[in-house]
Parts: structure tokens; C-alpha cells; sequence
């Protein structure tokens, strides 16, 4: 049995606060706090090599859940562990066989909330969802199974991705890698947090406001957002959301981008061409490199007092590699981006309409959602024409800008990561946010276009909580915003110099 057997959340599923079902017990042991330590390629080497079976990798993983889930709730609606346990077994008797699914055999897996993963529970975070569990898996899901990965579950997202802090009344609130009293970020906050205390080698996001650059700079990891159209997406439209690979290091986030990449037929505005080039080696010299640090836009953007200095640290680091570093910002107003972005996502809310129009349903969505949602009804068409054009305008003035640098820089999050129990900060940097989602207003430039962005650590602060910064590729430059990120990772190592006390003691 490939997949299914997974609990909903009515018939008691992993939520908050509960512990997954126990692990049967195996007749051969290993060390999980050394399986679970290894990068996805080193995960990868050591299957492919037989120096472990799946077997043994599904156990440790399975073990270690067990023991620091329950304090984080990233990982939910897992699947029973016996039958994670034997889908890995089939794993191993195919490699008996000489035969090899691709370089993430035996990986275990779990799946973003808002992504079909077939017969495990989808329920986006939303109790109007609660019991429905998916009939089909999304196409990137179906790719990383024919990789060779195992998925044993789901991570934690707010309800229908909502906001940079994952909290549901379905599975609970994820806490962060560092603190488990402070919010992991969103939306994808449970494949972050799950990455940073390593209960998975790799995970997928998606990002329409942060969402993988957000709970990346918070669990002191990585998110790529790829170019609008690299990861196959429903649809004409050209709406900022996509879908996107999270990793503990820059190689095995291109690997998993590899497999997520790719045209699709359902997909009418994917790229044409494969995600192979993924693969190939990211070492590069960056010497001359020009790069831009917008920073705070000039004082526009509230941050929390600190959250600069240790995005500017890092700067002497990209200096050090050969790049030359200038404050600079597009020639674009402000204020017009925001509204912009605010038109695109009021639009998309109208995706909900369907549960809007319902009071009963109406009554039991986040209220974020339901903001959302009318914003949207009140738009006219006049409204969503314009903000194209803004859009296309921004688009012009950002490859303006591209002509003089070759990479941007920006904070990935204007806070450091705050009190699980605060549903978004009001106040930043002595500013009241006039929305639940001002406080991230640092990633929208780079999602109404589309321009891969890579999530990165930046450092830590003054109270030992992780900071991130956004670089930012000119457009479907993924290869190339990965090369930078790997120089800048051999020359800081943020996410093995400082990890989370649980995955430090195993």
C-alpha cells in the first residue's frame, strides 16, 4: 500500500499538544541522532551506497519525531508509522533489486497543508476543511514520490496560508526551532521549524507574501522562492503565489528544486525547460559581482530595533567574496507597490468566495480570511486593471535597476520572531501596522514580479533569536541566486554554527 491509512483531524490525528502514535519496534537499531544530522546529500550518498537502509532511515527520523514534535507541532496529520515503516521497507526491496526511484530514495517526507498529498488529510489549516482528506497528490508531490520519497505526513501552515505565523484551530500553533514559545513564521512555519530540528532532510513551502522566506529567516534555514513559473502552478493568471524548496543547505535545496521544476499540462504558464541544470555544480567567482542593499527603503519599511544591524553584518561577508556592495533602491514609488500588492491579493481572495458566501462558514474563518475576502468583493474591474499596469511598470523599473546590479539584497523579515500567542505584531519599531501583514511589507516587491528570491540566515541577534535576508536574482535567474547563496554559505555556515538546542541533543 503506496499511500493512505492517514488519520483526519476529527478521527485523531496529530495535533497540538499530542504525541504521533508510538513506533513499532524493529529488530535492528541505529542512532537516529546521526541519521537525522546528515544533509539531504550526504541522506542521499549514504542510501544510495547501502551504508544504511531506508528502513533505518525511516526509524530514526520516525524515533526523533516522536521525541521533539510534540513540543513544536511542525509535523501533523502523520500517517501511521507502521505503514511510513513499510513503504520504506518496499524501498529497500527495490534497491535489492538494483532498482533506484532517484536520488531521494527512502527520503522521508511531509508535505506543506496546502498542498494535496493523496490520502492524507488537506485540511489548509481551516476547520471548514477539518475531516477532507486528498484524493490526489499536487504535481510536485507526485514528482518528489517518483524521486523515491516516502511521505509520511504534512507540516503546519495557518489557515489557508494566511500570515507569517502558523496557527490553526485544526492542529495548533507551531512553536519555533530556537524557542518554542515564539513563532515559527508562515505560512510555511511547520516546514521550517521541522527542517531547523531535523525531523526532515528536505521539505517544500510556497510563498505568496514571504511564506518560504519568512519561516526560513526565523528557524535560521533556507526557502527559495523560484521564478514565477519554474515550479509548475494552476491556472492563467499570473498570481504571485508559487511553490518552492526549503533546505538546511543551498546544494540540497537546488537538488529538490530539480525535482519540484519542470513543465507540467496542467500547468498553462509553466517554463519549458527541465529542472536538470539544478544539479550541476554552484561553485562560481563573484568578484566584481555588483550587488544592491535596499535595506529599510529608506526609512519606509518599520523593523525592529536590531533586525538591520544583523542584516548589514552579512554584508561584509558578500563583500569579502569579491561583490561590490552599494545602498541602493529601484526608482519606484513605495506606496505604490503596497497598494499594488494589496489589489493581487484581494483578487485572489476571491478564490473563497464559495465558504465567504455561506454565514455558517463565514462565521468559522479566520478573520483574515474574511478581510481578505471582502477587500476583494470590492474591487472593480477598474481596480485590477490598474494594478496590472502597475505592476508591469514595477516589472520595467526593476530590470532598470537590474542593469546596474546583479543581485539585490534585503532583510527577509522586519522582526525577530515573537510570542506564538500574538495572532501578528501591531506595533514594529514604534509604528502601528494598519494590517495584519504590514510588518512583512519586505518581500512584496520581489513577489509581485517574480524574480527568484532565496531566504537565507543572516545571523542572530542581541537576545539569540535568528534574523534572514532576501537575495534577489534578476528574472529566472534561480541557478545563478543559488550560486551566490552556496559562496555566502561556505563562508558563514549560519545553520550548522548555531543549531536548536533539541536537534543539538538529539
Amino acid at each position: 500500500m503506496e499511500d493512505g491509512g492517514a488519520l483526519t483531524a476529527r478521527e485523531g490525528g496529530q495535533g497540538a499538544g499530542e504525541a504521533p502514535q508510538r513506533m513499532p519496534e524493529g529488530s535492528r537499531r541505529v542512532d537516529a541522532s546521526g541519521i537525522v544530522s546528515w544533509s539531504a546529500m550526504e541522506l542521499s550518498r549514504a542510501v544510495a551506497g547501502r551504508e544504511v537502509t531506508c528502513t533505518e532511515v525511516m526509524r530514526a527520523y520516525l524515533e526523533h519525531i516522536e521525541r521533539v514534535n510534540p513540543h513544536v507541532c511542525a509535523i501533523v496529520g502523520a500517517q501511521a508509522p507502521e505503514l511510513s515503516l513499510e513503504q520504506a521497507r518496499e524501498r529497500d526491496r527495490e534497491l535489492e533489486r538494483g532498482e533506484s526511484r532517484g536520488w531521494m530514495h527512502g527520503f522521508p517526507y511531509a508535505v506543506k497543508d496546502l498542498a494535496e498529498a493523496r490520502g492524507l488529510p488537506w485540511t489548509e489549516g481551516s476547520p471548514l476543511h477539518r475531516d477532507r482528506v486528498a484524493e490526489r497528490d499536487a504535481p510536485f508531490v507526485r514528482r518528489v514520490r517518483d524521486a523515491g520519497a516516502v511521505v509520511i505526513g504534512k507540516t503546519n501552515t495557518p489557515e489557508f496560508g494566511l500570515g507569517s505565523q502558523t496557527y490553526n484551530q485544526v492542529w495548533g500553533t507551531t512553536g519555533n526551532a530556537y524557542d518554542p514559545a515564539l513563532t515559527a513564521g508562515g505560512s510555511s512555519g511547520g516546514a521550517a521549524c521541522a527542517l531547523a530540528l531535523r525531523m526532515l532532510p528536505v521539505a517544500d513551502g510556497s510563498d505568496y507574501m514571504g511564506s518560504l522566506r519568512n519561516p526560513a529567516a526565523f528557524n535560521n534555514v533556507l526557502g527559495l522562492r523560484p521564478s514565477q513559473g519554474r515550479v509548475p502552478g494552476p491556472g492563467f493568471t499570473g498570481q504571485p503565489g508559487v511553490a518552492g524548496p526549503m533546505a538546511r543547505t543551498v546544494t540540497d535545496l537546488a537538488w529538490l528544486l530539480s525535482v519540484m521544476a519542470g513543465p507540467h499540462e496542467e500547468s498553462p504558464t509553466a517554463f519549458p525547460e527541465s529542472g536538470e541544470r539544478f544539479r550541476e555544480p554552484l561553485e562560481r567567482d563573484f568578484r566584481g559581482t555588483r550587488v544592491a542593499w535596499v535595506g529599510d527603503w529608506r526609512g519606509r519599511l518599520a523593523t525592529e530595533p536590531g533586525v538591520l544591524e544583523v542584516c548589514r553584518s552579512a554584508l561584509s561577508v558578500f563583500e569579502a567574496l569579491g561583490c561590490e556592495v552599494t545602498d541602493a533602491v529601484p526608482d519606484f514609488p513605495a506606496d505604490e507597490l503596497w497598494r499594488t500588492f494589496l489589489t493581487w491579493r484581494w483578487w485572489a481572495a476571491l478564490d473563497r468566495y464559495g465558504l465567504y458566501a455561506d454565514p455558517a462558514a463565514r462565521e468559522r474563518m479566520k478573520p483574515e480570511a474574511v478581510w481578505e475576502t471582502e477587500r476583494g468583493l470590492a474591487l472593480s474591474a477598474l481596480d485590477v486593471a490598474e494594478a496590472a499596469a502597475s505592476r508591469d511598470r514595477w516589472y520595467a523599473a526593476l530590470a532598470e535597476f537590474f542593469r546596474d546590479y546583479d543581485y539585490v539584497l534585503a532583510p527577509a523579515a522586519q522582526v525577530f520572531p515573537f510570542a506564538k500567542e500574538t495572532r501578528w505584531p501591531e506595533v514594529v519599531g514604534g509604528r502601528r501596522m494598519d494590517t495584519y501583514h504590514r510588518w512583512m511589507e519586505t518581500v512584496v516587491p520581489w513577489s509581485l514580479v517574480g524574480v527568484p528570491v532565496i531566504g537565507m540566515p543572516a545571523g542572530f541577534g542581541r537576545q539569540g533569536l535568528p534574523a534572514g535576508l532576501q537575495l534577489v536574482g534578476r528574472p529566472r535567474a534561480d541557478f545563478e541566486v543559488l550560486q551566490l547563496a552556496y559562496a555566502y554559505e561556505q563562508s558563514t555556515n549560519w545553520v550548522e554554527r548555531r543549531t536548536p538546542a533539541p536537534a543539538a541533543a538529539g
